[in-house]
């Protein structure tokens, strides 16, 4: 039997190399954001604790440290924001990603149902031409024990 071969499989392969790529962009998207996320999250939480520090400690002591926090806040609100923009940014690339990956897989998942129904297609073929010849040789047999008797 004729082996099976497929005219669109270098597509095929192009177009799973390319979902893989996008998928490694889209984890290191994922990673990226996540380690901005995290690190929102740390200078929250550090705040948070200077905070509670301050409340804690009697009036005296807390007025000059409130000071110093006070003029400190500023700088901390600019970084808070930026981090929350880098996160905007980092989630809205990541929806791109995501859409491109999907119409990657999309495109590649159609390519394999054709090279599926193109498979079926060829094996039905190939039976029937075997079937056809397996006739054909009966038929010659039949003949053949026809003339010699």
């Amino acid at each position: 039997m004729k082996r099976f071969a497929w005219r669109l499989q270098r597509l095929l392969g192009i177009k799973t190399i390319e979902e893989q790529k996008k998928r490694a962009e889209l984890l290191e998207l994922t990673e990226q954001l996540a380690q901005t996320q995290s690190a929102l999250l740390l200078k929250k939480r550090i705040l948070q604790d200077l905070i509670s520090d301050i409340t804690g400690k009697v009036p005296g002591e807390r007025l000059a440290e409130q000071e110093l926090f006070l003029r400190c806040s500023a700088t901390n609100n600019k970084e808070i924001q930026k981090l929350k923009n880098r996160i905007n940014k980092l989630e809205s690339q990541q929806k791109e990603k995501i859409a491109e990956v999907l119409k990657a897989r999309r495109f590649k998942e159609g390519l394999e149902k054709l090279r599926a129904k193109a498979k079926t297609e060829f094996i039905s073929e190939q039976e029937k031409l075997e079937q056809k010849e397996l006739d054909e040789d009966a038929a010659l047999g039949f003949t053949r024990k026809m003339i010699k008797s």
